[in-house]
């Protein structure tokens, strides 16, 4: 156990199992948050993001991207554009063995943006995995919310633009994004348990 981001409440870094699959929001936590961004020149890992892939990798597991981009809907994107910055961001950590975009707008209601967990389940589907058996790491509430709503186990690495209640909401908090992808390989070894 440590102390949560902001002296918040004490999280267990090692989770219940190995998951079956991690999958990680885009801006903000696999990339710093440029809002809108389609240019693949603008983008730049978060600390630690090649570690923490890397080290995902390393334990067999498959790695994808849940990504809101309302930017498409709002004109202010192309999917081309998000395509761009996708295969940048695999120049930087390598591929990725799924991504799911969703590119409609707050007012859409969709099934797919975050909050909701039509993204996840998507990526679930592709990948062949039990959403129950997945983790999800996130920056903000939406990217928690949307692991809960899809049974997956979610944990948020707060950055500036995180509000603090949704760090107070949070189960699982981790300091950095390599420190929460190393708590999720720690599985537990009990009884039943991945080792």
């Amino acid at each position: 156990m440590r102390r949560g981001p902001c002296g918040g409440p004490a999280v267990p870094l090692s989770l219940p199992g190995l998951p079956e699959a991690v999958l990680f929001d885009r801006d903000g936590t696999l990339v710093h948050d440029i809002p809108y961004n389609g240019d693949p020149d603008r983008v730049r890992l978060m600390p630690g993001a090649r570690a923490a892939v890397d080290a995902v990798r390393a334990r067999g597991l498959p790695v994808g991207v849940v990504t809101n981009q309302s930017g498409v809907a709002r004109g202010l994107l192309t999917r081309r554009a998000v395509e761009a910055v996708r295969e940048r961001l695999e120049k930087l950590l390598g591929p990725l063995d799924v991504w799911a975009v969703c590119p409609h707008g707050p007012a859409d209601g969709c099934a797919c943006r975050k909050p909701s967990p039509g993204l996840i389940q998507a990526a679930c589907a592709a990948l062949g995995v039990d959403p129950r058996r997945t983790a999800v790491l996130g920056d903000i509430g939406a990217d928690l919310a949307a692991a809960r709503a899809a049974g997956a186990r979610g944990v948020l690495i707060p950055t500036p633009m995180t509000r603090p209640r949704e760090i107070a909401a949070a189960e699982r908090t981790a300091p950095d994004l390599l420190t929460a992808a190393r708590g999720l390989l720690r599985a537990s070894a009990g009884p039943g348990g991945d080792h």
